[in-house]
C-alpha cells in the first residue's frame, strides 16, 4: 500500500466528512493505494457514528474507538500499529492541516529519501499565551536535539513506515529518537 493517514481525534464530528472528502480528492488525483485510519480518542459527540458511516461506504476507511480519552500519543500509537502504508501521514482532524500538502511530503519521503517530513504553520493565529511557550519549547528542543524543526508539535507529518516509534506521551519527539535498525530493508 502506498500511504496510510493516521488521524487522532476527539470530538470532531463536524469536520470528519469534509476531511474525508478532501483526502479522497487528493488520493484519487495521485492514484495512491491508501487507507484512512480515524482514531477516536474517547469522543463524546457523534464522531464515532460519522467514522462508522464513512467506513461503511468506503473500505479504505478504518476506525478505532477508545472508550475514554487516553491522549494523542496513545491514539497515534494505535494507528501506527495498524498502518500498512509505506508512507504514513499524521494529521489533525480539525481541518487546520491541508491534505493538499501530502503529495509534496510524499515526494520528499520517496524521492528525496527522507525518513520524516514535518509540517509547520507559517502564520500562527494563536494568542500570545500559546505562541510564546511554543516558541520556547521548540527552541529548547532544537538546542537539545540538534535537529531543526520549526514546530515539533505540528500534527502534519510524513514518515517512512520503518522509522516510527512512540514511547509514552512522547509523540512530539518521534523525529529525534534514535530509530531501530531493521534487517532486510
Amino acid at each position: 500500500m502506498d500511504v496510510s493517514v493516521v488521524i487522532p481525534l476527539l470530538n470532531e464530528e463536524e469536520s470528519l466528512t469534509e476531511l474525508y472528502n478532501w483526502l479522497k480528492k487528493v488520493f484519487d488525483a495521485q492514484k495512491w493505494s491508501h487507507e484512512i485510519l480515524f482514531i477516536d480518542d474517547g469522543s463524546t459527540d457523534g464522531s464515532w457514528s460519522v467514522i462508522k458511516h464513512l467506513s461503511a461506504q468506503d473500505s479504505c476507511v478504518r476506525g478505532i474507538k477508545f472508550l475514554r480519552n487516553y491522549g494523542k500519543s496513545a491514539a497515534l500509537n494505535e494507528g501506527f500499529m495498524i498502518a500498512s502504508g509505506n508512507v504514513v501521514f499524521t494529521m489533525d482532524a480539525d481541518l487546520q492541516d491541508s491534505p493538499d500538502e501530502l503529495p509534496e511530503m510524499y515526494r520528499m519521503i520517496t524521492e528525496d529519501d527522507l525518513d520524516v517530513v514535518s509540517g509547520w504553520k507559517e502564520k500562527r493565529h494563536d494568542p500570545i499565551t500559546k505562541t510564546v511557550p511554543t516558541k520556547l519549547y521548540n527552541w529548547a528542543t532544537r538546542r537539545m536535539s540538534g535537529i531543526h524543526l520549526h514546530d515539533f508539535n505540528c500534527g502534519l507529518k510524513a514518515y517512512k513506515k520503518r522509522v516510527i516509534n512512540v514511547y509514552g506521551e512522547m509523540h512530539r519527539y518521534i523525529p529525534i529518537w534514535p530509530n531501530r535498525m531493521v534487517l532486510g530493508e
